[in-house]
């Protein structure tokens, strides 16, 4: 046996990348904007390109190909369209010809394109561990409790559930059972300004920053006037008094990569980069929001810039791969682009859906084999289907 106590020490020198991730090192690469040491991976295979050109051929009209913004270059390479979830799941449902939907997003945008599309179509997941950590952060069980916490605090009759569109059908299904409706971060406040006109308070899910954000800078109402509901405390953390006293009540959810933003990195952006313009999603925390110069969602962000002037400088808070296509895209017109934190964060989840589970899709489907389907049982699809016509129907 090797005597470890005279064992002469090993003669090991960290790597750079060892000494980064110990913190004894800075990289100056890390605040070029929007490239990383980290960055992802190329395919493996260079033949994989070819091979899903190929699949996506021979299927023809068979197959749509639907690619969230947030999705990586290798991806959305392929997509037929590319957008926000809700406006992907329209996409879909306006091509009824399609036999397949290949949705390149995550798991809960999935069943938004099977709620709102034909029984003869299938939708497809590339890979079945895409999902949300937002949509997670609500369970139908819990928000059956919250909704019993309601009514023994003798408020549920006036309230007005609203449901972000990045939740489960479950909780779009409960939405619609109890009145309520859906929204995205473009029509939030029309939403809640629909749904006060239905009831007094309303309960928003699954994102409490968008809701903040919404009912505070866009409706004028008070931080006072919001009170958060954590499904992992008795009665959510709240007093009967206090759930008849708020006029929003908010699920204690949130984005992953949107709540990494914070009043720093606006501040640190500004001071590098004197004139810079900051613009935000709304689901990035309150005192974000506040700090930014421009807030909206995705599409509001590409058309944002799409409008800037030549020489405008941009600090975008959203997520790192549309932020990178952007700058990309805008650079001939010499718009600088910057991701909005020096820690660059891709969001784990769409990050999933890569080229060699889409090749995997494509070769599978234009063989004859359905994979991956997601489908929606008829009675949540029913209530799902109900939450969502009447966000449709807001004018």
């Amino acid at each position: 046996m090797r005597d470890v106590t005279t064992a002469q020490p090993l003669d090991v020198q960290p790597t750079p990348l060892a000494l980064l991730l110990l913190g004894r090192e800075a990289d100056p690469r890390s605040e070029r904007g929007v490239e990383c040491p980290g960055d992802l991976p190329s395919p493996s295979d260079p033949d994989l390109v070819e091979r899903a050109r190929a699949a996506k051929e021979k299927l023809g009209d068979k197959v749509f190909v639907l690619g969230h913004h947030y999705q990586r270059d290798e991806v959305i390479q392929f997509a037929d369209v590319t957008g926000d979830s809700f406006k992907l799941a329209r996409d879909a449902a306006a091509r009824p010809e399609a036999e397949y939907i290949v949705f390149c997003g995550v798991h809960f945008m999935a069943e938004s394109a099977d709620i709102l599309t034909t029984d003869d179509q299938a939708v497809v997941l590339p890979d079945l561990a895409a999902g949300c950590s937002m949509a997670d952060m609500a369970t139908a069980e819990q928000v059956a409790e919250c909704w019993d916490v309601l009514t023994e605090a003798g408020v549920a009759d006036r309230v007005v559930p609203v449901s972000y569109m990045n939740s489960s059908a479950d909780i779009k299904a409960f939405t619609g059972r109890h009145g309520g409706t859906i929204c995205t971060s473009s029509n939030a406040k029309r939403a809640l300004e629909w749904a006060f006109e239905q009831g007094e308070k309303i309960l928003f899910l699954p994102d409490q920053h968008l809701g903040r954000n919404t009912a505070v800078r866009d409706m004028g109402m008070s931080l006072d006037d919001c009170v958060l509901y954590n499904p992992h405390k008795p009665n959510g953390g709240l007093t009967a008094e206090q759930l008849r006293d708020a006029k929003m009540i908010l699920w204690r959810g949130h984005c992953s990569v949107h709540g990494r933003f914070s009043v720093e990195s606006v501040e640190d952006v500004r001071a590098r980069m004197p004139g810079v313009n900051v613009l935000v999603h709304p689901e990035c925390k309150h005192e974000v929001v506040a700090a930014a110069d421009y807030v909206g969602s995705t599409e509001y962000i590409i058309k944002a810039l799409e409008a800037a002037p030549a020489g405008s400088k941009w600090a975008i808070g959203t997520e790192l791969n549309l932020v990178r296509r952007l700058a990309n895209r805008f650079a001939a017109e010499d718009k600088e682009i910057v991701f909005l934190d020096k820690t660059v964060c891709f969001c784990s989840t769409m990050n999933r859906i890569d080229l060699p589970h889409l090749v995997w899709t494509l070769e599978s489907l234009a063989e004859g084999k359905l994979v991956n389907r997601i489908e929606v049982d008829p009675e949540t699809e029913k209530y799902a289907k109900l939450a969502l016509e009447r966000m449709l129907a807001l004018p």
